[in-house]
């Protein structure tokens, strides 16, 4: 049996790298898709500073994966490594440059997709207000689905949805079939955890339907994590409740699924709050050792949620050397979570 070497793992043993492991991949992406490329140029697509892009090349150059002929090039072993080890072979790799550049039109892009997601979303379970669902429109989902993209975490990568009544899974699903040409090459796997049999259902049923390749968990996230899925994920979404207990329990369920890597990147829905309300969410964000990278004001749009004005923002978080979960994965949840507790104070619990 031949033994597959991971230049990637093996490179950043050799490269000191404050940004982690998925800054060495994401050179290698970079040239499969642009070479030649300066290492000027690299270094400005992936904010590093030059001398430590050229350690990265030297060190690919020794194991024969780039080369360095008028700017940084790919050989036929680097060609192949891409292609068949990180998974990017049978990709339509000018749609994907497409997306990367945001030099599109959504709709003209995704006519087809788009039309197929307003049927799958119009016959969605309903959502339930008393554990905080709201549904995002299907062009909101289909929007954070391209985030995954953009952020280097859809291509050969496991995903992980906590709680999924927006069908976020269903959308990654969908343009994972799109950039393969409506094949089943993709090597990536999206995994929904809800607790909620209406939505599980109803995201296999339609999984089975257009062979996405998602995979569902029954899980109340009160309760202790599914130690099968603990270190699992490169990247996670999710909108939770609208508290602080909400988010912090959302989060810890997802970071505790999370590989033990810095930089991976977390896709985290939330309305918008007053300065008091953010600067609490903040400090559980550094409390859990996040980096907060982005925030996309009203990103999101959703039905029917006028409590909070039908639209709200999306956040990029990154995980970092301190990142852990504030709720240990195998602790229980005892504490009031959804906004009809946390307001009315109420020891009742809605069980998911």
């Amino acid at each position: 049996m031949i033994k597959i070497i991971n230049y990637i793992e093996e490179i950043e043993k050799q490269v000191s790298i404050d940004e982690g492991i998925m800054a060495i991949e994401q050179f290698l992406i970079q040239v499969y898709f642009e070479n030649p490329i300066s290492n000027k140029e690299l270094a400005r697509k992936l904010y590093l500073p030059i001398p430590l892009v050229t350690a990265i090349k030297k060190e690919f150059i020794k194991v024969g994966v780039v080369k360095q002929e008028r700017g940084i090039t790919m050989t036929s072993k680097g060609y192949d490594y891409v292609e068949d080890y990180l998974g990017y072979r049978g990709l339509d790799k000018v749609l994907y440059n497409k997306l990367l550049n945001q030099a599109y039109d959504l709709e003209d892009v995704f006519s087809e997709e788009l039309q197929i997601m307003e049927d799958i979303f119009d016959n969605r379970p309903t959502a339930d207000m008393r554990v905080d669902q709201a549904h995002c429109t299907y062009i909101t989902s289909l929007k954070r689905s391209l985030l995954a993209l953009q952020y280097n975490t859809l291509i050969h990568k496991k995903i992980l949805c906590v709680g999924d009544d927006d069908l976020v899974s269903i959308s990654l699903g969908l343009l994972l079939r799109k950039l393969y040409g409506g094949t089943n090459q993709s090597k990536s796997e999206i995994h929904v955890i809800d607790v909620d049999d209406r939505y599980l259902d109803y995201i296999k049923e339609i999984a089975n339907q257009y062979g996405l390749p998602i995979i569902c968990h029954k899980m109340n996230l009160r309760q202790a994590m599914d130690k099968k899925l603990i270190g699992n994920f490169d990247s996670f979404y999710t909108d939770p409740p609208y508290t602080i207990n909400g988010l912090s329990l959302f989060l810890s369920r997802g970071i505790a699924g999370l590989k033990k890597r810095k930089g991976l990147p977390i896709f985290f829905s939330f309305a918008h709050k007053s300065y008091d309300y953010s600067f609490d969410m903040m400090g559980k964000f550094y409390e859990m050792g996040l980096s907060l990278y982005r925030i996309m004001p009203k990103f999101n749009e959703y039905e029917g949620a006028s409590i909070i004005g039908n639209i709200g923002q999306i956040m990029i978080l990154n995980t970092t050397s301190y990142t852990t979960p504030v709720i240990k994965e195998d602790a229980y949840y005892e504490d009031n979570l959804y906004t009809r507790e946390v307001k009315r104070g109420s020891r009742e619990k809605v069980n998911s």
